[in-house]
């Protein structure tokens, strides 16, 4: 995969207790929310039932991870660290075993607590915001996604500006993982994320994505979280629940610019688009061939 990915700073990873080679794979990141203002789903697996029942689907459909978040990045009302666990643990104890399983938070608290129940990722979409969260993974075995964001966690942020958005994305990005190496997290733990749409708009998103092999030139494994969100929409003129074919196209995008890890709602689509993509590269056999075989 080298043409489409750049070298990888510790490729070959364990993490949830899985072994991944990055150079050869792409993992499918299923979203869970226990949440009931997530942009997408907007609450469809808030109560416990159907969160796990949504858990085990994603498995069953192929998801290598699965990220369960209990508050969303978006503004909203406050949700107190307690509540956020009380959300999310029940979840993460369910995921055990059928996945990697991932928490989407940007407390060093909550990070703590569900690394001890199992939790294989800590996905910050802060970006080290509070660096905490750096003295929270190190020492641990999990791996941690460091995500660009301006704004506070859900705090609005109207009109974000930037005068090269790929070139500053980067550039945060390679300081939050200077600062997290400096705070004892291994370089074998770290993920970079580019922060799609957050706190940047349709245009800055379009061109961090065509551009998106500066940010996998960091050379930690890149994630891509597109699933339905706001650029694929303002760019297609579709609302949520109409944005797979668009997602879809975004996710092999990305992937044939350097992702290496796509975090999905649409599970089972995504990950035949992803095997589909590994084929065309190379690095994944058929499932079965006869057509024209002697």
């Amino acid at each position: 995969m080298s043409h489409y990915a750049p070298p990888l700073i510790s490729a070959e990873r364990v993490i949830g207790g899985r072994a991944y080679d990055f150079s050869q794979r792409v993992a499918v990141m299923a979203i869970v929310n226990r949440t009931p203002d997530s942009f997408h789903d907007r609450g469809r697996t808030f109560a416990l039932e159907k969160a796990t029942e949504a858990v085990r689907a994603a498995a069953e459909a192929g998801a290598d991870w699965i990220d369960i978040g209990g508050v969303p990045f978006a503004p909203g009302p406050y949700v107190s660290a307690q509540e956020e666990l009380d959300r999310v643990l029940p979840v993460v104890e369910a995921a055990q075993g059928l996945a990697v399983v991932s928490v989407d938070t940007y407390r060093p608290e909550v990070a703590r607590e569900v690394i001890k129940a199992g939790a294989g990722v800590v996905n910050d979409t802060s970006g080290l915001r509070d660096v905490a969260m750096a003295d929270a993974v190190a020492g641990t075995d999990a791996a941690l996604v460091i995500t660009h964001s301006l704004a506070k966690p859900r705090t609005p942020y109207p009109g974000p500006s930037y005068g090269d958005v790929t070139a500053e994305v980067a550039g945060f990005l390679r300081d939050r993982v200077r600062l997290a190496l400096e705070h004892g997290v291994r370089p074998e733990q770290i993920i970079v994320d580019p922060g799609h749409d957050l706190n940047k708009n349709t245009y800055h998103t379009l061109e961090v994505t065509r551009r998106l092999r500066e940010i996998a030139d960091i050379g930690h494994p890149l994630l891509a979280a597109v699933s339905n969100k706001d650029f694929i929409g303002e760019t297609l003129d579709r609302p949520q629940g109409e944005r797979l074919p668009g997602t879809l196209a975004a996710v092999v995008f990305c992937i044939l610019q350097g992702a290496r890890i796509v975090r999905v709602h649409d599970v089972r689509a995504a990950v035949e688009a992803v095997r589909m993509t590994e084929a065309m590269l190379g690095l994944r056999e058929p499932a079965y061939t006869r057509h024209n075989m002697a």
